[in-house]
C-alpha cells in the first residue's frame, strides 16, 4: 500500500492509521456500520482528483485485500502483454489475459486473470482509474466483478480483476456465428445485472453506474452476471438532494434523455439504460445500428412503440430463438422494459422492484418442446476417425486393386475384339499395298493394268 500512496500521491503515511471495514453484500447496507469513502471527498477542490490526503485513500482500501502488482509482474503474466492473449479493448484501455501461481503474491491463490491496462493515448485516465480502485476496492457483491489487484508507477496505470470466461453480454448477443443464448440464460443474465445495479442505488452512499451496457456485463462460466468498468460511476444524491449535476458521458442508445438534455443524474438514469440492454436481450438488436434501415437506426425508437402490442410483439424477438422462448415471459419482459424506458424518471420502477419482477420470470413452463439435437464432442470424433482410418485406408487399397483388375480385363477383351471385328477385302489391299510402291513402281502398276484392260 506504501508503493501505491507514495508512487501516485507522493505524500507520507502516518505511524497508525484507524481501518475501515469493506462492505459486505450480505449485510444490510443501514445496519452494517460500514460507511464507505465517497468519490467525491477526492475531489473537494475541482479539477482536482487527488487533493484528499494520502491517509483517508488508505484508510478506505487498507481492510479491502487489494494486491499490488509491479509492472514487470505484470508483463510477466501476460507475456508482456501479447496479442495472444488479447481479451478486448474499451475506453479506458486493453485487456489482457494471464495467470498467477500461488507464490507470486501471499494469500492469492493460483488462477487465471484479467489484466486492464490504461491507453495514455486515451479518452480515460486517472481519474477513470481512481474511482475504479476507490469503488471496488471497498464493495463487494456477488454480481460486480472482483478487483483482485492494481498497478501504479510512473505514468502506469493497471487494474488486476478476475477472469470471466463467457466474455461479454455483448458477444453473446451479437455474434454472427454459433448457436443464440437461449432463452433462460438470457432472463439470469438480466437478473443479474438488475442485482448489481440494485445493490448499488440501495448503498448507505448509493453509487450510481452511469455506463451501463451490453459489453460491461460479463459472464462467469455459469453465466453469472457480474458488472465491470466503473471508471465513469458517480456518488448518488443523499439526503434532500434530487439529483447530482454533472457533464454527460456514457454511450449513446444508452443514457437517458432527462440526463443528456441537463446533466442531472439520479439512479433513475441507470434505470433507463437497463431498459435498453433488457430490449437488446429480447431482441437480438443493437442499442444503434446503422446497418439498418432509417426507422431502426435507434433501438428504442423503433420497439418501443411496439412492446405493449401482444401481435407485433412476436416480430421484434430475436429471430434466432427460433421460437424458443415463454410467450408469457416475452411479454412481462416488454412490459418491464416499457416501464424502464419512460421518457419521464418518475414512473420508471427502482432497480430494486426489477429484481422482484425478474425473479418471478426465472421458471415459466410454457416454453415450447424444441427437437433434442446432440452434439458430438469434439475429442470423440477425432477418436472415432483415428480408429476408422486404418480401416478406410485398406478399404480403399481393396477398391483400388480391384478397380485395376477391371480396367485390365477390359483391356484384353477389348484389343481382340477390335481385330477380329476388322474386314480385309480386296480392293482394301490393293488400296494399302499401292500405297506403299514408289512412284516408278506406281507408274509400271499402271502400265499393266492399261495393258490388261486392252487384251480384255
Amino acid at each position: 500500500m506504501k508503493s501505491f500512496l507514495f508512487g501516485c500521491f507522493k505524500s507520507q503515511l502516518p505511524l497508525k492509521t484507524p481501518k475501515k471495514k469493506i462492505r459486505d453484500s450480505t449485510k444490510n447496507s443501514g445496519g452494517s456500520g460500514f460507511q464507505r469513502l465517497s468519490l467525491s471527498e477526492f475531489s473537494s477542490t475541482p479539477g482536482s482528483p487527488l487533493s484528499l490526503s494520502a491517509n483517508d485513500i488508505s484508510n478506505s482500501l487498507l481492510g479491502s485485500n487489494l494486491h499490488i502488482f509491479t509492472l514487470q509482474e505484470l508483463q510477466k503474466i501476460t507475456n508482456n502483454f501479447s496479442s495472444s492473449n488479447f481479451l478486448g479493448e474499451g475506453g479506458f484501455g486493453a485487456v489482457h489475459k494471464g495467470f498467477i501461481d500461488d507464490k507470486m503474491k501471499p494469500g492469492l491463490k493460483a488462477q487465471p486473470i484479467a489484466v486492464k491496462r490504461l491507453d495514455l493515448e486515451g479518452l480515460q485516465g486517472h481519474r477513470e482509474w481512481l474511482a475504479e480502485v476507490i469503488l471496488l476496492g471497498q464493495l463487494r457483491n456477488p454480481n460486480l466483478v472482483k478487483l483482485i489487484g492494481y498497478c501504479c508507477e510512473d505514468e502506469h496505470r493497471v487494474l488486476v480483476y478476475e477472469y470471466m470466461p463467457r466474455g461479454s453480454l455483448e458477444n453473446h448477443l451479437f455474434r454472427k456465428y454459433g448457436a443464440a443464448l437461449p432463452w433462460g440464460a438470457r432472463m439470469k443474465i438480466a437478473l443479474g445485472a438488475a442485482k448489481g445495479l440494485a445493490f448499488l442505488h440501495d448503498s448507505e452512499k448509493p453509487v450510481i453506474y452511469r455506463d451501463f451496457k451490453t459489453s460491461n456485463i460479463l459472464l462467469d462460466a455459469d453465466y453469472t452476471t457480474k458488472l465491470s468498468d466503473f471508471g465513469l460511476a458517480k456518488d448518488g444524491p443523499e439526503g434532500d438532494e434530487t439529483h447530482v449535476s454533472t457533464r454527460v458521458m456514457g454511450t449513446h442508445g444508452y443514457a437517458a434523455p432527462e440526463y443528456v438534455m441537463t446533466g442531472h443524474l439520479t439512479a433513475m438514469s441507470d434505470v433507463y439504460s437497463f431498459g435498453v440492454v433488457l430490449l437488446e436481450i429480447l431482441t437480438g438488436r443493437r442499442a444503434v445500428d446503422k446497418s439498418r434501415g432509417p426507422r431502426e437506426h435507434n433501438l428504442v425508437e423503433w420497439a418501443r412503440p411496439q412492446l405493449n402490442n401482444p401481435r407485433k410483439l412476436d416480430y421484434i424477438i430475436d429471430p434466432r430463438l427460433d421460437g424458443q422462448y415463454s410467450s408469457k415471459g416475452a411479454q412481462k419482459i416488454a412490459a418491464l422494459a416499457y416501464q424502464c424506458l419512460s421518457h419521464h424518471p418518475k414512473p420508471r420502477p427502482s432497480m430494486s422492484n426489477v429484481v422482484k419482477i425478474l425473479e418471478s420470470l426465472q421458471n415459466f413452463n410454457d416454453m415450447p418442446i424444441a427437437p433434442f439435437v446432440y452434439i458430438v464432442p469434439v475429442e470423440t470424433v477425432k477418436k472415432d476417425l483415428e480408429k476408422k482410418e486404418p480401416e478406410q485406408k485398406k478399404e480403399n487399397k481393396d477398391e483400388n486393386r480391384q478397380t485395376q483388375r477391371q480396367n485390365g480385363q477390359r483391356h484384353r477383351i477389348r484389343t481382340p475384339r477390335a481385330r477380329t471385328g476388322t474386314v480385309y477385302t480386296e480392293s482394301n489391299v490393293r488400296t494399302h499395298l499401292k500405297s506403299r510402291l514408289s512412284p516408278d513402281q506406281k507408274g509400271n502398276q499402271n502400265k499393266e493394268n492399261q495393258i490388261k484392260d486392252e487384251s480384255i
